[in-house]
């Protein structure tokens, strides 16, 4: 929301109301979604599709509100077909999004996996997140901390950070300042909002991604 009168194209980026709740947010912690030619609710992680779009906050119960409670057919005023397992989808949507970002953020240099490397850019303040996965051993994962003023990514499984870093598994990683870190750990928080976790690597305290 607008904090101290602020205007709201300010850097965050345009911002814009949640149908389900009300809330008015910067686009980044939405997820938009858009009616396809049969009328049937189609999510839109990219924000790139063709026609009208719908906003709900990056939240499970947000899009499951929306998608019980009538509001996607209220916002186009059409009849809507909204399909099952909504939210599930969004996940597994985003869930690809942040593994295909953080891979792309490997083939540039900018992130690496294995906790010896991991613990050289901490050491060296060269890495700005840090992320673990949510099924690692807690004892290996708690050797490693977040970078002060830094993020903490900890609700992706070892086989989703397996194919970010072209591997079978993989428990952490890390990420640099700069290039698509920002974008990562944004679509990060989305996912995390949307995915139903009591994941012990989310549960470190002070480590959430910002």
């Amino acid at each position: 929301m607008s904090r101290g009168g602020q205007p709201k194209n300010r850097e965050n980026g345009p911002e814009r109301k949640c149908i389900a709740t009300g809330d008015t947010q910067p686009k980044y912690g939405l997820v938009r979604f858009v009616t396809g030619p049969d009328g049937t609710i189609v999510p839109d992680v990219l924000g790139k599709l063709p026609g009208r779009g719908m906003w709900v906050s990056a939240d499970r119960s947000a899009i499951e509100k929306a998608s019980k409670k009538g509001a996607f057919a209220r916002a186009v005023k059409q009849q809507v077909t909204v399909p099952d397992g909504l939210a599930d989808e969004v996940e597994k949507q985003l869930a690809r999004r942040v593994v295909d970002l953080i891979s792309l953020a490997r083939k540039s240099g900018d992130a690496v996996a294995g906790y010896e490397k991991v613990k050289d850019w901490l050491s060296k303040e060269v890495a700005e997140v840090l992320i673990q996965a949510a099924d690692g051993s807690g004892r290996g994962k708690s050797k490693l901390s977040t970078p002060h003023y830094g993020s903490y990514i900890g609700w992706l499984s070892q086989e989703e950070l397996g194919l970010a870093f072209g591997r079978q598994t993989v428990i952490h990683g890390a990420l640099a300042t700069g290039g698509l870190t920002k974008r990562v750990v944004e679509e990060a928080q989305r996912l995390k909002g949307v995915r139903e976790i009591a994941a012990a690597g989310a549960a470190q305290k002070g480590k959430t991604a910002r």
